[in-house]
């Protein structure tokens, strides 16, 4: 195991923070989760217990080494508690504002060698970074959703990140059993500059009559062997995101094949954000998903 990192520091217990919380436990590392609530701390913990059962279930992870990952797993309301971690990651919403405070915060608490990590799908590390003390320290760790399934993780510096910051975290995600995709600080970075254009795509092709949900995500899972077509992938990652996604690349890289499908916006406008709110371009409400268009 790399000796340099024991204790990992993760903010935010939402999808991203308990996927990441889970998956440094299970690889042997102490874990401190903190979010603004008690109440979303036991939410946080009871997906971490629901998800390493369902892998013990499949023989991925054994009944010893389940007991033993949620014990490494402490919860804290006050980043106070962060004075002796080696790595924080912040796993926040995607709102640059928000994430700054947070790194406001935290960075007084830290000892002066912790590295600082932000799970940011889109936002610059560059400028994450210029707003901690130790910009030289920072650097991105973007993990897919969902964090104990996907075996990717984007690792993204900034222009003042130091080697050391970069080889620490590669063996630490080296320790998960994840593969490392390295990229340069654009907009999106890799996965989600190729992904988030072909989704808006399939969106334009639905909006311009081309072809309906059904024929469309058939078509790419057929088609081009897509596990799952690009308008219910939409749907799992949430509308409001993509368009997010689509507007950084729009603003960040000023080209116009990066605007986002009116019909995108008109959803998100809506309400019907994908899978979690049970409508997007399928309705989930009842038996099995029906296409709203």
């Amino acid at each position: 195991m790399d000796t340099s990192l024991k204790r990992i520091g993760v903010i935010g217990a939402g999808q991203m923070g308990n996927g990441i919380a889970h998956v440094s436990a299970l690889a042997g590392y102490d874990v401190v989760l903190n979010d603004l609530s008690q109440d979303r701390l036991d939410a946080g913990l009871e997906s971490i217990k629901f998800n390493l059962t369902r892998q013990a279930s499949r023989g991925q992870v054994t009944g010893e080494e389940m007991d033993a990952a949620l014990k490494r797993i402490t919860t804290t309301t006050s980043l106070d508690d962060f004075g002796d971690v080696d790595l924080a990651i912040e796993a926040a919403t995607e709102d640059e504002q928000l994430k700054r405070k947070i790194f406001q915060a935290l960075c007084p608490k830290l000892k002066k060698d912790a590295l600082v990590a932000t799970n940011t799908s889109s936002i610059s590390i560059t400028r994450l970074a210029a707003s901690t003390d130790r910009p030289e320290l920072f650097l991105g760790l973007h993990f897919m959703n969902p964090v104990p399934v996907m075996k990717l993780v984007e690792i993204i510096r900034g222009i003042a990140t130091e080697d050391r910051a970069v080889q620490t975290t590669l063996a630490y995600v080296k320790q998960l059993d994840k593969t490392s995709a390295y990229s340069e600080d654009f907009p999106a970075f890799i996965v989600n500059r190729i992904l988030l254009p072909m989704i808006n795509e399939a969106i334009y092709t639905l909006y311009e009559g081309v072809g309906n949900v059904e024929a469309i995500d058939t078509a790419m899972r057929l088609g081009a062997n897509h596990p799952m077509g690009p308008l219910q992938l939409a749907d799992f990652i949430g509308l409001d995101t993509c368009l997010s996604v689509m507007q950084v690349l729009h603003d960040g890289l000023a080209d116009s094949k990066y605007r986002p499908c009116p019909l995108l916006v008109k959803y998100v406008e809506a309400g019907w954000l994908g899978k979690k709110v049970g409508r997007g371009f399928y309705d989930y409400r009842g038996e099995k998903p029906v296409p709203t268009r």
